[in-house]
């Protein structure tokens, strides 16, 4: 959802003294449409890999990249690379030079592996000179119309935590499914059975039965038509046959663990 009173509430908290911070985590439903500095957000972190086209986890570490406003510049880590304009000696013409800054009194100091994870920088880089400005927005109008796309074919089946346009997210309840005994964990367990990955199941917090669906912009038409069929017929089943979808996976390797006792005795090395 996005906050339609962001304006006002950047302008009581300034007036306040204080500073807003804003979760770039997720920035697929903004690029090339929303401009964080210009509402008020003093400091934004981005997940690279979660906006950017990069790895994370098996594909290497995440990184990601701070925006700051001015009053927090002085602070940033040194060194800073900062370009200087320069007249060459030789035709009298300035060219483009950067250097490292390193007399900063008011920085936090060097942080530790100052080159950061580098090749997830360069891809990230890479993702969005080749996208350039309109087509970075166009990543953010799909991923708008993806998730509305399964909201709207969802709605009758499933309950729409919030029933308005949302953004590059869907948040959808199983309360009605609940009335069969039927929970968001076990329809995430039967999609295995479909294979198809569950979304984001429990959370947000605050909704009960919570399916967070987040398609992004990479999702065909075709591919999400096929979900919500797949999303539709496990309802039915919930209706028709619960004990089906209470004991999902059927066809998966590994069936259902006890949850508990996977959490404190953690063993991720599997053995055929």
């Amino acid at each position: 959802l996005f906050e339609s009173e962001i304006l006002e509430i950047a302008e009581v908290v300034h007036k306040a003294g204080g500073l807003l911070y804003m979760d770039g985590a997720n920035l697929n439903a903004q690029l090339g449409i929303v401009q964080p500095g210009k509402i008020g957000f003093d400091l934004l972190h981005m997940n690279l890999h979660k906006t950017f086209s990069t790895p994370h986890g098996g594909g290497g570490p995440g990184a990601g990249a701070l925006g700051v406003s001015e009053r927090l510049a002085s602070f940033l880590p040194a060194p800073i690379v900062v370009r200087a304009k320069s007249e060459t000696e030789a035709d009298g013409k300035s060219e483009n030079r950067f250097s490292l800054d390193w007399d900063r009194a008011d920085s936090i100091g060097p942080v530790h592996s100052f080159f950061g994870n580098f090749g997830n920088s360069v891809r990230a880089y890479a993702y969005i000179r080749t996208l350039g400005a309109e087509g970075l927005r166009r990543v953010s109008e799909n991923a708008i119309i993806n998730a509305n796309y399964l909201r709207v074919l969802l709605q009758d089946v499933y309950t729409v935590a919030y029933d308005s346009v949302c953004q590059h997210e869907v948040v959808l309840s199983a309360d009605k499914q609940r009335e069969f005994g039927v929970r968001a964990g076990d329809i995430s367990k039967r999609l295995l059975d479909y294979g198809v990955h569950s979304p984001t199941t429990y959370f947000p917090l605050i909704v009960r039965e919570a399916m967070m669906i987040e398609p992004t912009e990479t999702e065909s038409r075709e591919t999400l038509e096929r979900f919500a069929a797949i999303m539709i017929a496990i309802a039915k089943e919930a209706e028709e046959n619960p004990e089906l979808v209470k004991s999902a996976p059927h066809s998966t390797l590994v069936r259902r663990l006890d949850e508990v006792k996977a959490a404190r005795e953690l063993d991720v090395c599997y053995t055929d």
